[in-house]
């Protein structure tokens, strides 16, 4: 995982997740892992809760396709990949 690649995907994921007020835990721990990770380069938490956050985004897609951008979800999912 490469953290310029990835910083801003996970930046739009943050700011989206926090726009949808649907996970308001998720914002924090997602935000938390990013800092953490920018610190000590360990993705473990960015994955698993980008992973999170990747399930959260889909449904909120589902219930409403113009609430989040397909293109944010797949840029997501490749970077955490």
């Amino acid at each position: 995982m490469n953290a310029e690649k990835v910083e801003k995907t996970i930046i739009e994921t943050i700011q989206k997740l926090d726009k949808l007020k649907s996970n308001e835990t998720l914002v924090s721990e997602l935000s938390y892992c990013w800092v953490s990770f920018k610190s000590d380069n360990n993705p473990i938490g960015v994955i698993e809760k980008g992973r999170k956050a990747v399930e959260v985004l889909k449904e909120a897609r589902d219930k409403n396709s113009k609430a989040v951008s397909k293109k944010l979800i797949e840029d997501l999912e490749k970077a955490l990949s």
